[in-house]
């Protein structure tokens, strides 16, 4: 039974401490508008996502009236278009025209699933749509694209990642005149989940069925607030055991939303992904979480450990809370998006490489980073192959995002607004891997028994 106290400090997560339900992401399945002919396809594809989500935002506004949870964005994610592509042939411009125009008619945020499936090779559809990833983000404003390029499985794919480096610095090029926020759409993968509800990396899995609704709920704010009421000498165990308790108690207001929702909308509901995402809001940050467990700047020595103890414990609260935790759930550490991250990075006390060790034990990897303009595009295949073999050792996923500032050098700023924020331009060593990236092949899977 939820008593009063319950209500109000909930009210309290909300109103001062920036608790909300990030995302409601609807997972629509287009296996079904596959046709030889792509102008019909691209149609059904426009009609199936109109008639599935027509209520998705009308619901979303309606829950968060009623229960006073604010509900950031309502976004759709769709079977990952190559393989549509396959059957189809023709341009692939015209799925991602067709993908924004139908999340411009029932008014999302965000549609992902751009997006192509190559760890273990390309099939028919993936190459076309690949190339056509820089055209298709600079054209559109709503959709969302990913690459997965290796798994625990399969290995990483070394071709893929380095097209991927060329790709990466062609959608920052066509968008030059927008802050290279087409690079900003654009993730790569390794081990990528079929029940993502973030972007830009959502896509809906062919496992999943025709129509699931997931839900992203965060509250970094809320976890800070809770661990600054903690004594001055509780230990690092009594700090886990807080955040475990605070995570229980977002992951039951997503939890709630989320049912609602499915209910409202007849639609079956999937998961919550407990992840703390945090935004450019002061209080709302996760590199103050870490400095509240006891570091003096993000980045520090330690913060890798700090990290690690607020991933497991946020994961550990919130599988108490549901039954339906999935996607990627932890800590995202996505530097232009954090206020505490862009002041570290700001001082040069949080550089890449101490961010890439942190991606070994947090949610996803490399996210919202700016470099310099002049980057290489094999160095950033390295960053992405570097990325990947974290994610493929360790059985877990990870992930690049990083947006090549055209124009502009180490240290100067490239802003984005809202959510994505702004971020210092950040210093990437610059050392050839030319010849490690030219080599192509794959890198081949571990052996998971021998691990130590």
């Amino acid at each position: 039974m939820i008593n009063n106290q319950e209500i109000l400090e909930t009210i309290r997560m909300i109103q001062d401490q920036h608790l909300d339900v990030r995302t409601i992401t609807m997972g629509i399945s287009l296996l079904d508008c596959a046709d030889s002919d792509i102008e019909r396809s691209c149609r059904r594809v426009y009609d199936k996502i109109c008639r599935r989500a027509q209520q998705l935002v009308r619901t979303g506004e309606d829950i968060e009236k009623e229960y006073g949870i604010p509900i950031i964005n309502k976004r759709l994610s769709v079977t990952p278009i190559a393989m549509l592509c396959a059957v189809s042939g023709g341009n692939p411009l015209l799925y991602a025209r067709a993908l924004d125009e139908a999340a411009k008619t029932v008014g999302v945020n965000f549609v992902g699933g751009f997006s192509a499936l190559v760890q273990k090779g390309f099939a028919a559809g993936d190459r076309p749509l690949i190339e056509a990833i820089p055209e298709a983000l600079a054209e559109t404003e709503r959709v969302c694209s990913s690459v997965n390029v290796g798994s625990t499985r399969a290995g990483i794919n070394m071709d893929a990642v380095a097209l991927m480096g060329r790709i990466v610095r062609e959608c920052a090029e066509k968008t030059a005149d927008n802050n290279c926020f087409g690079a900003a759409k654009l993730v790569i993968f390794c081990n990528a989940v079929d029940d993502n509800p973030f972007m830009a990396g959502a896509f809906h899995g062919v496992g999943e069925g025709d129509c699931k609704l997931n839900v992203g709920v965060s509250g970094p704010g809320v976890v800070r607030a809770a661990l600054a009421q903690a004594p001055e000498d509780c230990d690092l165990t009594a700090v886990a055991e807080i955040i475990k308790k605070t995570a229980f108690k977002i992951t039951r207001v997503g939890q709630l939303v989320g049912a609602e929702a499915s209910r409202r909308l007849g639609v079956p509901f999937g998961i919550v992904d407990l992840s703390l995402a945090p935004t450019p809001a002061v209080g709302d940050s996760v590199a103050h979480i870490l400095e509240e467990i006891g570091l003096e700047t993000c980045g520090a020595c330690g913060t890798t450990a700090a990290l690690a103890l607020l991933n497991d414990a946020v994961k550990k609260g919130g599988v108490m809370a549901s039954s339906n935790v999935g996607g990627l759930s932890g800590a995202f550490i996505p530097v232009s998006e954090d206020a505490g991250m862009i002041d570290a990075a700001r001082s040069g006390a949080l550089k890449i490489e101490k961010l890439e060790a942190m991606t070994a034990v947090c949610s996803v990897g490399l996210d919202m980073i700016v470099i310099p303009g002049d980057t290489q595009a094999e160095v950033i295949s390295a960053l992405i192959a570097d990325e990947a073999a974290i994610g493929m050792v360790n059985s877990k996923t990870t992930a690049v995002r990083v947006i090549p500032a055209v124009g502009r050098k180490a240290g100067e700023e490239l802003e984005f607004g809202g959510l994505f924020g702004s971020g210092p331009v950040m210093g990437i060593n610059p050392v050839s891997p030319h010849k490690f990236i030219r080599r192509g092949g794959q890198i081949p899977a571990p052996i998971q028994s021998l691990k130590n």
